[in-house]
């Protein structure tokens, strides 16, 4: 994770801008312990050039860069390799025969399914469970994910050479997914889980004194705009202090709170003497 900084608002009536150095998270795709180089996304009989050039842009979002392809359309296969974005991962596709040979390197071999109305002879995993046992499996071995054709799938032929299939959970009124979302979705839940969360870095509050600063001043402004002649309490300047304390203002802060309540309380002051 890195940490990015933003420029906080401006203190009206300072002289210059104050730059609060306020954490924005930024989390990075790679897992400390996962190597998602040794993924090897396979797409088997591709025949639609803007699927194909789709799931290649998935692949370059989310930081894969390793694609396979078996027996691809030829028209499509050279179509696709201007899409947008994905140009780096098509031209630097690896093309098989078959199913065999593209995943011969690799320690697991899954293969993606709708099911429907299929018979399978193969372990069949969830999304979620199934990534998490694909990156455990990445850290010391190449993965193959298979995906299949548009119209078809994947054969039972390509089954065979799987050890067991992953299920993305559909609507059962529409089963089959589009093959770049289907691997779009696939990929983010690799790296969904495998992100490096840290908590963000605490910023330091006001002081005591700046917060006391900040109370007389908003309680000034009472005063000025008669709030307090509407709604008198014995408790006044307590209640705002109380309420300055539950803010929790950042430290870096302070100057564009009191640059703000400065210029309320002159204008304010401005206009009760005219």
């Amino acid at each position: 994770m890195r940490l990015k900084y933003a420029l906080a608002w401006p203190a009206i009536g300072a002289s210059k801008y104050v730059a609060a150095r306020e954490p924005i998270l930024e989390y990075t795709f790679m897992s400390a312990s996962a190597n998602f180089d040794a993924l090897r996304v396979v797409l088997v009989s591709t025949r639609n050039p803007l699927n194909l050039g789709a799931a290649a842009r998935a692949m370059s979002n989310f930081g894969f860069v390793r694609l396979r392809v078996v027996n691809p359309f030829e028209r499509s296969f050279r179509e696709a390799r201007s899409a947008v974005g994905a140009s780096k991962v098509l031209l630097n596709a690896e093309e098989f025969g078959s199913v065999a040979e593209a995943v011969a390197d690799c320690g697991l071999v899954v293969g993606t399914t709708a099911v429907g109305h299929r018979h399978l002879h193969h372990p069949l995993k969830r999304l979620e469970p199934g990534a998490r046992v694909i990156r455990r499996q990445l850290r010391s071995a190449r993965v193959a994910l298979l995906f299949g054709s548009e119209k078809f799938g994947l054969s039972n032929d390509d089954f065979s050479h799987c050890h067991w299939l992953l299920h993305v959970p559909t609507s059962a009124t529409n089963i089959s997914m589009n093959l770049g979302q289907a691997v779009a979705v696939c990929l983010y839940e690799l790296v969904r889980n495998g992100r490096i969360h840290q908590p963000p870095a605490k910023l330091a509050l006001v002081s005591a004194v700046e917060s006391e600063r900040i109370t007389q001043l908003l309680y000034r402004a009472m005063q000025s705009s008669d709030y307090l002649q509407r709604r008198p309490t014995a408790d006044a300047e307590e209640r705002v202090r109380r309420l300055v304390r539950r803010l929790k203002i950042p430290a870096a802060d302070v100057e564009a709170w009191m640059g703000i309540l400065r210029q309320v309380v002159w204008k304010l002051d401005t206009r009760s003497k005219r």
